[in-house]
């Protein structure tokens, strides 16, 4: 009997339909590695005693850390494979190799205490980089909570790279060595806000004074990069405290976190 249904097979049925396996973004991931290789190779350069380029590799690291999720989103290939990459990239080159470095160059010399301060910056940039992880959807996309993890790298290696420069040795400077890795890392597991000049936008306009004002400041930095850029690093570490303090004095929030719905309840531990 025809019921009004089409009783005969579809020339589709009992055929698998293959699924389309998914991809990864090649360009934005390109940066991230080399963003990894340039803590790779501050590795290995630290190991052969070249510490002026073990500082060169971690500021490089920086700049392709800084690209690769701008050209992610201008390109709109961002993924959360790519944010995990991203990530464990910034523990390497971020989290153990200034740790790595500072140990080898003059940490090493105060025994116990050098590898203690080493693996306190260590576990403070892992610990930072979980936090900015969990707290992405609740953190003011203007400021970092605490400070973030490239600029402490680059308190450390900086420090070392002026010091290099200046014929000094690390173990004649191994306490202050000492203070600035644990600085460092403890501004990292902060609530101290640090602005993260994520407001500047690459694709609007602007006046043509910033142009030449970056020219100028390109022109600073090769005036002599070890001194220069350390002390911008150093201006940096210290603005998020004047910033704090300022919160405080005129009585405003001090925590960058809005709302969080996550458990159990951390509120408390953001004021």
């Amino acid at each position: 009997m025809h019921d009004g249904v089409d009783s005969h097979p579809s020339p589709l049925e009992g055929v698998s339909v293959r699924k389309r396996r998914k991809g990864i973004y090649i360009l934005p991931n390109l940066f991230t590695l080399a963003a990894l290789f340039g803590g790779f190779y501050a590795i290995v350069m630290a190991m052969n005693g070249r510490f002026d380029l073990s500082a060169v590799g971690i500021f490089c690291a920086m700049v392709l850390d800084t690209l690769d999720g701008r050209v992610a989103r201008m390109t709109n290939t961002q993924s959360a494979f790519g944010e995990q990459m991203d990530s464990l990239s910034d523990m390497v080159s971020f989290g153990a190799a200034p740790a790595l470095i500072a140990y080898e160059w003059g940490l090493k010399g105060l025994g116990r205490w050098g590898w203690v301060a080493a693996f306190v910056y260590c576990a403070c940039a892992m610990m930072r980089l979980a936090r900015f992880n969990v707290n992405t959807g609740v953190v003011d996309k203007r400021y970092f909570q605490g400070l973030p993890s490239p600029a402490a790298a680059a308190l450390v290696v900086g420090f070392i790279w002026v010091m290099n420069d200046q014929s000094v040795k690390g173990y004649e400077v191994a306490w202050w060595m000492f203070g600035f890795a644990l600085f460092a890392g403890l501004t990292m597991v902060t609530n101290v806000p640090f602005y993260s000049f994520k407001g500047v936008h690459m694709k609007k306009s602007v006046p043509f004074a910033v142009i030449v004002l970056i020219a100028l400041g390109i022109a600073v930095i090769n005036l002599h990069p070890p001194i220069v850029l350390f002390a911008g690093f150093v201006l940096y570490g210290v603005s998020g405290y004047i910033l704090y303090a300022w919160r405080r004095y005129k009585g405003q929030p001090t925590s960058v976190i809005s709302t969080s719905t996550d458990e159990p309840d951390e509120r408390g531990l953001h004021r």
